[in-house]
């Protein structure tokens, strides 16, 4: 499955419409979440899915519609139930207001929408589309979404066909992000953070002194969010702009990428979390990922734990605060930048100790032989 993202230009009537229909949602998730609260308090259980869509039948949106929205609130009670089965926290489907209810959906391609030179939407009519590339495969759902800049999106999921990948004969590599440099290579190679926030810094801290000196309710208050609405979607659009580039390239030119797993959400939590969060580490990851298997590229995600202390040629463990950012190892005597030596844990990692290949028996020996060594090397300075 993928899903292709188009802007669409609804007329001002159309317009006003979605938006109403915007605002029904709302309202019925609202009232259909009020309803299953008190069931459940009353009687220690959730109401069905068939109860639920009986409240939703006349409500005048789409029927497909009405019934995609019982069906995202079922699975997010589904979901709070299976966490707390594992034991882990997660919150209560909350209310909504008329900002965090943002899409339409429609789940059966034919029957509520048809696309062709333009989108036919029931009840909406036909909406200018921007396709700036062709869909392979079969169109299966639509979702309408609404940005917080006031732009309207089409988003279809297509089921593409298989493809044969094509053979990839790059070599293989081990990549350590950071924030410093966006990514280190193991053969040496950096790649630039290009910091998108901190470009438009002083021009997203002036329109957000303006709108907090703005009239809660006012017309010029609405005014000022959506220029910051706007100015957040070209930050984000430059990022994922640069994010693609950089994903594209990297699958056609490597056989093997290796990675590591990182918790980024809880890492952004602790420190460092707008440049964390900034530099897009999760969705990168994500764009390697889906991106390798067309390209004939395999894309391994290994223990982050202990890469950057570890030394990369004797592999013993050389302790160094996040100031130093040159590894030099006291053991073996190796004299290198961390990040590169980061990068070349995470690709042994990936081809040698992690997924039980058997591809680099070769290194697995000079690791041992490197081990053996540095032993003897300390036996000797004790004795």
């Amino acid at each position: 499955m993928r899903a292709y993202k188009f802007r669409i230009y609804p007329s001002k009537k159309q317009e006003e419409k979605m938006q109403r229909h915007l605002w029904v949602s709302k309202e019925l998730w609202n009232e259909m979440l009020a309803f299953t609260k008190e069931i459940y308090n009353n009687y220690q259980r959730f109401p069905t899915k068939r109860t639920l869509r009986e409240m939703v039948k006349q409500s005048g949106l789409f029927s497909q519609v009405n019934q995609e929205l019982v069906d995202r609130l079922i699975d997010a009670l589904h979901r709070k139930i299976e966490m707390k089965k594992r034991g882990e926290k997660g919150g209560f489907p909350r209310f909504k207001s008329i900002d965090r209810m943002k899409s339409l959906n429609y789940p059966q391609y034919e029957c509520g929408f048809w696309l062709d030179k333009k989108l036919r939407v029931t009840p909406f009519g036909e909406i200018a589309i921007k396709k700036h590339r062709e869909m392979k495969g079969r169109i299966k759902t639509l979702t309408l979404k609404k940005e917080a800049s006031g732009k309207w999106f089409a988003v279809f999921c297509v089921d593409t066909p298989k493809e044969i990948p094509k053979e990839n004969r790059g070599v293989t590599v081990g990549i350590d992000l950071g924030l410093k440099t966006f990514a280190t290579l193991s053969n040496g190679k950096t790649i630039k953070n290009p910091r998108h926030l901190k470009q438009y810094a002083n021009r997203l801290g002036f329109i957000q002194r303006k709108f907090s000196r703005k009239n809660k309710g006012s017309s010029n208050r609405k005014r000022a969010k959506i220029i910051i609405a706007k100015l957040h979607e070209k930050i984000a659009d430059t990022r994922k702009d640069f994010l693609h580039k950089i994903s594209i390239e990297l699958v056609n030119e490597y056989s093997l990428i290796a990675l590591e797993k990182l918790a980024s959400q809880d890492m952004a939590e602790e420190n460092y979390g707008k440049q964390i969060n900034d530099a897009g580490w999760n969705m990168f990851a994500n764009m390697l990922a889906y991106k390798a298997e067309g390209a004939g590229c395999r894309v391994v995600f290994v223990n982050p734990k202990y890469t950057t202390q570890e030394c990369s040629s004797c592999h013993q463990i050389v302790q160094k605060d996040l100031i130093e950012r040159m590894h030099n190892c006291p053991f073996c005597g190796l004299i290198v930048n961390r990040d590169i030596n980061a990068a070349r844990n995470i690709l042994t990692r990936a081809t040698v100790g992690q997924t039980g290949s058997n591809t680099c028996n070769s290194l697995q020996k000079e690791r041992d032989v490197a081990l053996a060594t540095s032993m003897k090397q300390e036996a000797r300075t004790y004795l």
